[in-house]
């Protein structure tokens, strides 16, 4: 169970591409042509970028663009609503470049693999989950770069007088409190391993009933703030938690996958090695909390994506031009 924004996969009745953000020079094959990759690693200079169209996706096909564009390349952005369509899209090549999240793709791609009901592959273990991933990616022509140091991964969140008052900074801090706890998450929660079974059974905490008000919604942290609930399931880059008075409990037992970023390329169009050098530069330097202030930045702030990822990446010393 991720946050729907970012990582939910749902039905879709037909392919449908959303508009170009930034327009570029070229444009790939239709959605409709879905073939198997078999070309050699390409050397294309012209990429198209996707993004999942929600603030964190969308600052990281920034960042992965605008590196690109200082290696000499010409870059295009895509949103498209969900990976049912841009997984299909960037196998045929009309999206090169999409950031990921290793866990959850890895998983995503198992089970289209292997069906719905594959036993999942992606752990907290980021080593075996990347041997699994670039695996199953592998067969689709894809090929998954380094993973970098920011986890956007599922998390909990109490308000900050509850964390003080009983002298919270983990969840297993909270399982040896004995407190009850009643969790705001989604409905699925009760049966998720990594939610109320897994912090029954990892953390020993109380879980006295699961509030469905989703995943990180307004209205699940307002519940947890007004004191209907005393967490919160969330996501670790959730720049929004101050607003409620809320801080995170660290997973301090690893209950949750590893779901780090990672940029994954169509490798007949953006193998070459050129690209893995660009986008790795962010991996040394993009942290969680790093993450979290640039989605505060565009989601509180109200500041463009392609504004603060170039800021960003200026500051970091990555980038010497700009967008052009």
């Amino acid at each position: 169970m991720r946050a729907a924004r970012a990582r939910a996969a749902g039905a879709f009745a037909g392919l449908l591409v959303l508009p170009i953000l930034i327009t570029g020079c070229t444009t790939g094959p239709s959605l409709e042509e879905q073939g198997e990759v078999t070309a050699p690693p390409g050397d294309s200079r012209s990429l198209t970028i996707g993004s999942a169209g929600f603030t964190e996706s969308d600052l990281l096909a920034h960042m992965y663009a605008l590196l690109l564009r200082e290696q000499g390349y010409r870059t295009q952005l895509l949103s498209v609503a969900n990976r049912e369509l841009y997984e299909p899209a960037l196998e045929n090549g009309q999206i090169d470049v999409v950031p990921e999240y290793a866990a959850t793709f890895a998983d995503w791609l198992n089970a289209k693999a292997n069906g719905p009901d594959a036993k999942p592959v992606g752990s907290p273990d980021l080593t075996a989950t990347m041997t699994a991933l670039r695996k199953l990616a592998a067969a689709r022509g894809l090929t998954v770069l380094d993973a970098g140091r920011a986890v956007d991964q599922n998390a909990f969140a109490v308000t900050a007088a509850f964390a003080q008052e009983h002298g919270l900074k983990t969840l297993g801090d909270l399982g040896r409190t004995g407190l009850p706890v009643r969790l705001a998450a989604g409905d699925e929660c009760v049966q998720r391993p990594y939610c109320k079974p897994g912090l029954e059974k990892t953390y020993g905490i109380r879980i006295t009933a699961v509030d469905p008000k989703g995943v990180g919604t307004t209205q699940a942290k307002q519940a947890v703030q007004n004191g209907r609930d005393q967490m919160v399931l969330t996501t670790t880059t959730d720049a929004t938690l101050d607003t409620f008075g809320l801080v995170l409990l660290q997973d301090d037992k690893h209950l949750q996958n590893a779901d780090h970023i990672v940029p994954v390329v169509n490798r007949a169009r953006a193998g070459d090695p050129r690209v893995a050098k660009a986008l790795g530069k962010l991996n040394s330097v993009l942290t969680t909390a790093d993450l979290t202030a640039l989605n505060r930045q565009v989601d509180s702030w109200r500041r463009l994506p392609e504004d603060v990822a170039e800021a960003y990446l200026k500051e970091k010393g990555l980038l010497q031009g700009g967008r052009s």
